[in-house]
């Protein structure tokens, strides 16, 4: 944890971050929800992949592991995300997803740079434009949140995402995670 905002504890979390601002991080809660558990192409799964994927490009731990775990609760293994984070193109993650990988990797950390060709290559791939939208969601949903928790000063995750219990699994995989942990942090849902 920085102290970047005194007014947060000294061992501030997301919940302290939500609890002194729930009037600007409730529409996001509610939009983050829809994104991450709504109808999709991408399963809850793939989609908290790609969320644990784009907060570790963007160097977020605290995202980073929060997602692995979230990813975990949908049976994917934290050692997939560490082997994607070290290359795509090994990562034991099915083919079909690469190219979205690949996509939302150079919307990451080169948007500007974004092609038809990148696009192509996820239709190539048999996604729908609707399901590069919705990767495009989950990769825009986690930019935002990485900066808004690095810039509030929440920099660290002090879970191991390989040794949580099946209780917190298992709070992971709520329809409504996202709303819920916004309420449980006095958020106006």
């Amino acid at each position: 944890m920085k102290r970047l905002f005194p007014s947060l504890p000294e061992d501030a979390t997301l919940g302290s971050v939500y609890r002194a601002f729930p009037e600007k991080l409730a529409p996001l809660a509610e939009y983050t929800n829809q994104v991450m558990r709504g109808n999709s192409d991408f399963s809850v799964a793939e989609r908290e992949l790609i969320g644990a994927y784009v907060s570790g490009l963007n160097a977020c731990a605290f995202c980073h592991g929060a997602h692995m775990v979230f990813a975990r609760a949908y049976g994917v293994a934290p050692e997939t995300i560490d082997t994607l984070m070290k290359d795509l193109e090994t990562a034991p993650v099915e083919a079909k997803l690469k190219p979205v990988l690949a996509y939302v990797r150079k919307l990451t950390l080169t948007p500007s740079r974004m092609t038809e060709g990148d696009a192509n290559a996820v239709y190539a791939a048999g996604w729908s434009e609707s399901a590069l939208f919705d990767a495009i969601q989950v990769c825009g949903v986690f930019s935002l949140a990485n900066r808004f928790v690095e810039g509030t000063g929440i920099t660290e995750y002090h879970m191991d995402p390989k040794a949580v219990d099946e209780e917190m699994l298992e709070e992971c995989r709520s329809d409504t995670s996202y709303s819920d942990f916004g309420r449980e942090n006095g958020l106006d849902m």
